[in-house]
């Protein structure tokens, strides 16, 4: 069912994806911020920018002040690439819709990168599963701080059991952009797994979201196939 994304214990890698050049980039900001035009001082704007954060994947992730700030521009201006960048986001984003099919755990992490690509706080996410391994919602479980969400099995499983949920994933992310597991997420994956058994709801994976890679327990080995 699930297809080995790297070695165990690793932290995997997300395919190479195709890049646009640095002055083309420059361009499409400039342009953004000049309102269809690249003019000399949208470009100039363009080129702080990036140059402060040093790509076009790291500037996503600012906010509409640093953008304003840091880029010297109108108010306005800032609004129009902040909004774009966010559209960018949501066009990127390709997460599972009820009655789609688990998978691979790559596929799941390229689908769902994009909604925390500049989340502040670590968000813990629940998909609950039929029998045949199909999406039958998504639950937020909770929005923790900088680095740490607090994840408590009764508030993961009581949703789960009301939705005769057979299986679920989990997914959260990592504000650092490092998906290497804490061990706290050790730990929470640990009684996650336990309570499953209990009520026979199985644990598929718990996936941790980076900016480019991810960190999948299933795939490393890490995750107890229950005994019934």
């Amino acid at each position: 069912m699930r297809q080995t994304s790297g070695a165990r214990g690793e932290v995997a890698h997300a395919p190479p994806v195709l890049e646009i050049s640095e002055g083309e980039t420059l361009r499409l900001i400039s342009v953004l911020l000049g309102n269809g035009r690249d003019s000399a001082a949208s470009h100039a704007s363009a080129r702080r920018l990036l140059r402060h954060f040093g790509t076009a994947s790291a500037l996503t992730r600012a906010s509409l002040e640093e953008i304003r700030l840091l880029g010297k521009v109108a108010a306005r201006r800032a609004v129009v690439l902040h909004t774009a960048l966010l559209i960018g986001r949501r066009l990127c984003s390709s997460p599972l819709m009820p009655g789609d099919k688990f998978s691979n755990s790559r596929e799941l992490f390229l689908g769902y990168r994009p909604r925390f690509f500049a989340a502040s706080k670590e968000h813990f996410l629940s998909l609950h599963l039929n029998s045949k391994n199909q999406l039958i919602r998504e639950v937020l479980i909770s929005v923790g701080s900088l680095s740490t969400s607090v994840v408590h099995p009764r508030e993961v499983f009581s949703p789960a059991v009301r939705d005769s949920s057979a299986a679920l994933i989990f997914l959260h992310n990592h504000p650092s952009g490092d998906p290497s597991p804490s061990r706290e997420d050790r730990e929470c994956t640990q009684r996650l797994c336990s309570a499953g058994k209990i009520l026979g709801i199985r644990v598929l994976d718990h996936i941790i979201l980076g900016y480019e890679d991810y960190f999948s327990f299933a795939d490393a080995g890490l995750i107890c196939e229950p005994e019934y």
